[in-house]
């Protein structure tokens, strides 16, 4: 497996995690949006098991019911986000991560949240609400 490496914006938190990823997608719903000041967000999702913090805190925080977000309480940068709908899997922001081209994108998720003006341009499939 690779190591794959990432960091906070005011390098106050770095973590490593285990890769590939298992799934990567660009996510448009209202919540990610809020959460990040963003309207899209790029996810890799991992096993959560190979997530560790190697430097600083993470703050963990309850969203929403069953949802926790991980973000650096000094910047505020987005870490991660878990759904106890899927338990040991873990999303980290591929912005944070310090190759950010390593996840292959495979979707586009939430895109009835998705701003109009927002143009997706790729042949990735698009998914009105998540996958499944």
């Amino acid at each position: 497996m690779s190591r794959i490496f990432g960091r906070c914006f005011c390098k106050s938190i770095r973590f490593e995690v285990d890769g590939p990823e298992k799934f990567a997608c660009f996510c448009y719903c209202q919540s990610c949006q809020r959460a990040a000041g963003a309207p899209v967000v790029a996810w890799a999702t991992y096993r959560k098991a190979s997530f560790h913090v190697i430097a600083g805190s993470v703050c963990w925080r309850e969203s929403s019911p069953g949802v926790t977000r991980g973000h650096c309480a000094a910047c505020g940068t987005s870490i991660s986000y878990e759904n106890q709908a899927r338990p040991g899997e873990i999303d980290i922001a591929v912005s944070v991560l310090d190759d950010p081209d390593g996840p292959e994108m495979r979707a586009h998720i939430w895109t009835e949240d998705k701003s109009p003006w927002m143009k997706i341009g790729d042949k990735l499939p698009v998914y009105k609400k998540n996958i499944g």
